[in-house]
């Protein structure tokens, strides 16, 4: 997958007449643990800025998961540069530019926490982040003790939002996403369905529980479940050997996507299944990690749960930022990239509507369940523990004979019924 530099990155180095809402901090940081960029693409009218409001980012932008944060980078910039073009966030006393300090987590939950340390260190008070909900979990605490708006663009373990506090999501949660997997394994007829997680993640974990308590209440047997220790396992053959001694005609496997292409789809056909392959968000951009020499055909029926597709995203929010997304990156856009932009539109919209910057002022407006927000992944409320109530899509990947590379499809809006 292409990953074009955002073009637009200008340090801070403008004297502002007033700072709002984090660090006034120009330029660049970086060393072996974090990466620290501040950046805030100036409008036409630079002088019509009375302040610039810095938001933090945290994510993981490099190891195993980085693909995770790279793209939620992209379209939290992408919002940025969009945003001061049009003349930045409209507060109660005048225009504010935004800016972006971000940190790399690496996928390690000490190190995020030691992120979100220092973004608050440097008095940021809104936050974008985790990707992970491992990562997103060691920080919720701290957001509430200390006051910082913490609003993560994929976080979906359930409780990292159990009430109206200081910590948001844009996406859906993990017993929603496991009800929707049910919900379509019902829709198709199927009655015996087979569980493969990890039992030591807490995102794996969930989907496995959400998945399974729906699967009962819809009237579908599970027939196998089969945990790994950690979710960088390699090796998932004698789990899948199990799920096909069991008749299991679909598999749920809540995993991450550096794990499902090159080792758990492979071996899983290896194996035998040759059934349905089910995951969650987290396998979104396998396509990325297919080992060099593998037979592509084993990716059919290997479908997912998601937040957002461009085939299935027809408002104009989504149009356009599809078509900015291409013109920028050179890409099209996955459900990462639209999440971390969607954040920053939210947030922009908390400010403008309190008109206000500060945590305190920013959380009650999001707290505010009657507030719609028209974002890219679609439109919609928070319920009352700040999670958006929304529906997801069917997607998958498709191999035919002749093809170069995998693709992936989108298959249809998924609901609960």
């Amino acid at each position: 997958m292409k990953k074009k530099m955002f073009s637009m990155f200008l340090a801070l180095t403008l004297a502002v007449g007033m700072t709002a809402c984090g660090s006034s901090n120009s330029g660049s940081e970086t060393t072996e643990a974090e990466t620290t960029e501040e950046t805030g693409a100036a409008s036409e009218a630079e002088g019509d800025f009375v302040g610039t409001i810095t938001l933090g980012m945290i994510g993981p932008m490099t190891g195993s998961l980085a693909v995770y944060g790279t793209h939620v980078s992209n379209g939290v910039l992408m919002a940025v540069d969009e945003i001061n073009a049009a003349g930045g966030v409209m507060l109660s006393d005048g225009a504010y530019e935004l800016a972006v300090s971000s940190k790399d987590d690496q996928g390690d939950s000490t190190e995020c926490l030691n992120a979100m340390n220092a973004l608050i260190a440097d008095g940021i008070e809104l936050v974008i982040g985790s990707a992970t909900s491992g990562c997103t979990s060691s920080i919720t605490s701290v957001a509430n003790s200390e006051g910082v708006v913490l609003i993560t663009p994929s976080g979906t373990a359930d409780a990292l939002t159990t009430e109206m506090d200081y910590v948001f999501r844009a996406c859906f949660k993990d017993s929603f996403q496991g009800e929707l997997a049910a919900q379509y394994a019902a829709d198709e007829g199927y009655t015996k369905v087979g569980i493969v997680y990890c039992s030591a993640d807490t995102y794996s974990a969930g989907l496995r529980d959400s998945f399974s308590a729906a699967c009962e209440t819809l009237g579908i047997e599970v027939v196998a479940e089969e945990s790994v220790a950690t979710m960088t396992e390699v090796d998932y053959t004698n789990q899948f050997n199990k799920m096909v001694s069991a008749g299991a005609e679909l598999v749920f496997v809540p995993f991450y996507y550096d794990v499902t292409g090159p080792y758990l789809v492979p071996q899983a056909r290896s194996a035998g299944f040759d059934g349905v392959l089910l995951g969650a968000d987290g396998v979104d951009n396998t396509e990325t990690t297919i080992s060099e020499g593998t037979d592509l055909s084993v990716y059919n029926d290997f479908l997912f749960v998601n937040h957002y597709s461009t085939e299935l995203a027809t408002s104009d929010v989504s149009v356009s930022f599809v078509e900015n997304y291409e013109a920028t990156y050179g890409d099209t856009p996955n459900n990462f990239d639209a999440l971390g932009y969607d954040c920053v539109l939210i947030l922009a919209q908390a400010m403008e509507s309190c008109g206000a910057c500060d945590a305190e002022s920013v959380q009650a407006a999001l707290a505010d369940t009657s507030v719609t927000y028209e974002v890219a992944t679609g439109t919609f409320s928070f319920d009352e523990t700040g999670t958006p109530i929304k529906t997801g899509v069917l997607m998958g990947y498709e191999y035919n004979e002749g093809d170069e590379e995998v693709t992936k499809i989108a298959v249809k809006t998924l609901s609960v019924e």
